[in-house]
């Protein structure tokens, strides 16, 4: 294995660190504000479908790295889940703890319709991190279709472990959901100035 070759590693794992790290914490918010019975559910069904777009977009990757505004159009997408994680947060944080109320929520229509929304923020979610992390990960890989499922495989194995450890702090310091939620805008932000740099708004 060459230089060229480990540095590319330990960007990859960089690189999927932070956006493996913030794909869980979408999952795992939107897990956290949902009734026990359905925290497994919702977190299994999250990663699945990021770990499914992920292979669809790696094996699309060198079509994604052409498009023109692809991180732009990732970016407001993540604004869209931002602007419902604060909708949703105002609900999870006004519930009283979980021995008192959380259980409430889980009967009937209500725990059904608080798990269909929380997959839509999750799928929307998830579409727009794949993208980012697909694009990042295929950029430091170029060529190199080893790296590429390397970085795949580590971002899913990340996603996994993430996800559960979130939904659990989240659970217990219900106030640090805010904190998730700031990361959360200054991603936004970030992804949609690169978009706008690439197609040359300034």
């Amino acid at each position: 294995m060459s230089t060229s070759d480990i540095f590319d590693i330990i960007q990859i794992i960089f690189a999927d660190i932070v956006l493996s790290g913030d794909n869980a914490l979408v999952i795992g918010m939107a897990a956290a504000g949902l009734p026990a019975e359905m925290r497994r559910r919702a977190i299994f069904i999250g990663m699945a479908m990021a770990a499914g777009l992920r292979i669809v977009f790696a094996v699309s990757a060198s079509y994604l790295l052409a498009i023109e505004g692809i991180l732009l159009i990732g970016g407001v997408l993540l604004a869209w889940v931002c602007w419902r994680f604060y909708k949703d947060l105002r609900e999870f944080n006004a519930l009283p703890d979980e021995a008192d109320g959380a259980k409430a929520v889980s009967d009937g229509e209500a725990g059904e319709t608080n798990f269909g929304r929380a997959l839509v923020t999750i799928l929307i979610a998830d579409v727009s991190m794949s993208i980012d992390n697909i694009v990042a990960v295929a950029a430091i890989a170029r060529d190199n279709t080893q790296m590429l499922i390397f970085g795949l495989v580590l971002a899913i194995a990340m996603m996994a472990f993430f996800a559960s450890l979130i939904m659990r702090i989240m659970l217990k310091y219900k106030a640090l959901s805010y904190l998730g939620l700031v990361l959360l805008i200054y991603l936004t932000v970030m992804m949609l100035h690169d978009g706008a740099a690439e197609l040359g708004f300034f």
